[in-house]
């Protein structure tokens, strides 16, 4: 490569901030990693070969990028701020397999744009080092989206992190865990420590292998219901499971006696809390409760 310093460089990402007058987005979540540790084990942990093509969402200066294009057949990257247009433009010059589009991934139409611009027949993966603010409808839109990624390895805020490799049973337990956990299988692959970043965020962040699941063998009569289910579940998560699912159909006696009979064909204690029930234990609460006609 003609250059000598990698982007991930303390020095290196001051100076290019200094040369065209960057200042970070706070409403943006700009953070800019400096560590190359951090991006060898993102790569490494993303098991990239020449082969993959790669989605990469907010590529910011092209730290992570680089690393990408070292190892990938094409990346894909997602820049919401067209002000860093021109500097990814310069730090990724020397890369001919990497393209950036100017758009907001939540309103991009994916599979299109693969279609387009990626070489077709490849492993498809994505990575991405998510803003804190938008990691939850991010991660959602492109689980629930037509598009089937090899595996997604992404970088977002700790506590959210801990959320999605959640057990039963565990305070970080929750409707994001159990969204994710329906369609992959997440494994807590490294923290990052705030001080690899300029600026610094004020917690620490870690690294997230979703591997996606072959397809269930259980699955609920209607995934919306499932969700819907999920979601009231856990509304009050100091209540337990009985009055959650009164809150959501409601009190009277009819439809109180039909959720008892819900729970119990579904072998479900009506004082357990949501914290407390699998994937597999929703789909067939979802399925009894469809059968009693509530939903």
């Amino acid at each position: 490569m003609s250059k000598e310093i990698d982007i991930a460089n303390p020095a290196r990402t001051q100076a290019i901030m200094n040369a065209y007058g960057l200042r970070v987005k706070k409403s943006l979540g700009q953070n800019f990693l400096t560590d190359p540790n951090v991006l060898h084990n993102i790569v490494f942990t993303a098991d990239i070969s020449q082969n993959d093509n790669v989605i990469e969402i907010g590529p910011g200066i092209g730290a992570l990028t680089e690393y990408l294009a070292r190892a990938a057949h094409q990346v894909l990257a997602f820049e919401i701020d067209d002000r860093l247009l021109p500097i990814l433009d310069e730090t990724l010059a020397d890369y001919d397999n990497v393209e950036i589009i100017n758009q907001d991934i939540l309103k991009t139409d994916l599979p299109a744009m693969i279609e387009a611009h990626l070489d077709a027949d490849h492993p498809l993966k994505l990575v991405a080092n998510l803003p804190y603010y938008i990691t939850t409808p991010i991660l959602m839109g492109v689980l629930s989206g037509p598009i089937k990624f090899e595996n997604i390895v992404v970088m977002m805020q700790k506590e959210v992190a801990d959320r999605l490799a959640a057990e039963p049973g565990t305070k970080a337990y929750g409707a994001l865990t159990i969204a994710v956990q329906y369609r992959m299988a997440a494994e807590l692959a490294m923290i990052v420590p705030r001080t690899v970043f300029v600026p610094s965020p004020n917690v620490d962040s870690a690294i997230v292998k979703l591997t996606a699941l072959p397809p269930r063998t259980h699955v609920p009569f209607d995934e919306p219901a499932f969700f819907k289910v999920v979601k009231a579940g856990f509304a009050h998560r100091r209540k337990n499971l009985w009055n959650n699912l009164q809150s959501l159909f409601g009190k009277e006696p009819e439809t109180k006696n039909m959720i008892q009979m819900a729970l119990d064909a579904a072998g479900i204690d009506p004082r357990i809390r949501a914290e407390r029930l699998s994937v597999d234990e929703f789909i067939t609460l979802t399925d009894a409760l469809h059968a009693e006609k509530l939903l």
